[in-house]
């Protein structure tokens, strides 16, 4: 079987294989605190060509955004998402096992707006209400869509109007900035937000996702929070070295681009045999609408998520490309495709 389901099923790429291996017998300072957790968050910020910033290595994105979000709202603070926000849908309830409520506001495309923000607000009006702090968005979404920069602009604004959190979950950033339907440079999102992670886990890493604070008051003791919530990783020198090699180039780009290139060799194939997708096709994650009887067929050689019924013959699904994807396996599904 030939697996479409996630881009996590490969273990991570050799350049970074070959690093850790190489200072696998080298003693490290533990929790984070080593030359390469160093090292790999000055080759984030010049990246993100900013250097005011505070960069923390942390293991998955579901640990990231439940020590993020509990560490800076209030105990009555509340979190503003797309409904099928990650934090939302995937994350079995951990931030609202922390205290906080997540606002889940239905959306186009998994994208927040800030009329939708607004509706939000308009309904937690007083002190009964838990309080409404935190805006919460993913780029690519939950649905492999973009934010452009003008939508990112007008959260942002809206965001520093309210003195809410603007936080950014970027599990598949190499994916957004790869995209062609991108306009949002890297170094942008430092004017943009308060805060976001790059992901490691889903862009060519064993695991890891890297933490960065703009807002400089929501980095204090912050390392108490990753300690406490049980994030913090002893051997936090495996982290650093990953998104060194990631970071000091142009890896992190490459292994974007090439899920990109596989997804969109996909979606021509599916466009060509005159079927849709559910949300427009932008990233590294696909939502084509396909005839049952041909998922069917499908089904007994490649694996993808079942998205959603759309009607008695037809289903969304989800096909999701990676770093490693190669492209005889793409070539397989294409031509299944269409001798389907």
């Amino acid at each position: 079987m030939i697996s479409f389901k996630n881009d996590y099923s490969e273990g991570a790429h050799n350049i970074i294989l070959e690093r850790i291996l190489k200072e696998n017998n080298i003693q490290n300072i533990g929790y984070g605190e080593d030359e390469h957790c160093q090292r790999a968050a000055e080759c984030i910020k010049k990246q993100l060509n900013c250097f005011d910033c505070d960069v923390h290595f942390l293991v998955g994105g579901t640990q990231t955004n439940l020590v993020t979000i509990s560490h800076c709202l209030k105990p009555y603070q509340a979190v503003i998402a797309a409904d099928t926000g990650h934090i939302n849908v995937h994350e079995t309830g951990a931030i609202e096992a922390t205290g906080h409520k997540v606002f889940a506001m239905p959306c186009e495309e998994g994208k927040l707006t800030v009329e939708s923000i607004q509706k939000a607000l308009d309904t937690h009006t007083d002190e009964h209400m838990v309080q409404p702090k935190m805006v919460y968005i993913s780029n690519p979404t939950e649905v492999g869509t973009l934010y452009t920069k003008k939508e990112l602009e007008e959260l942002s604004a809206f965001c520093k109007q309210h003195h809410f959190i603007f936080y950014l979950d970027g599990a598949r950033m190499a994916s957004a900035l790869a995209s062609e339907y991108n306009d949002v440079s890297i170094s942008d999102y430092s004017n943009l937000v308060d805060l976001l992670y790059l992901g490691g886990t889903k862009c060519g890493a064993l695991f890891g996702e890297a933490l960065v604070i703009f807002k400089k008051q929501l980095n204090e003791d912050f390392r108490f929070s990753i300690k406490q919530k049980g994030a913090m990783l002893a051997k936090g020198w495996i982290l650093g070295i990953q998104f060194e090699a990631l970071f000091e180039g142009d890896l992190y780009q490459k292994t974007g681009e090439h899920a990109n290139i596989m997804a969109e060799k996909i979606k021509n194939a599916i466009i060509e045999k005159g079927y849709g997708f559910q949300f427009t096709p932008c990233s590294n994650q696909l939502f084509p609408i396909l005839p049952d009887d041909i998922l069917q067929k499908l089904e007994k050689e490649f694996i993808f998520t079942f998205w959603e019924k759309v009607d008695d013959s037809h289903t969304a699904i989800r096909i999701v490309t990676s770093w490693a994807t190669k492209e005889e396996n793409v070539q397989k599904l294409i031509q299944s495709i269409q001798q389907a």
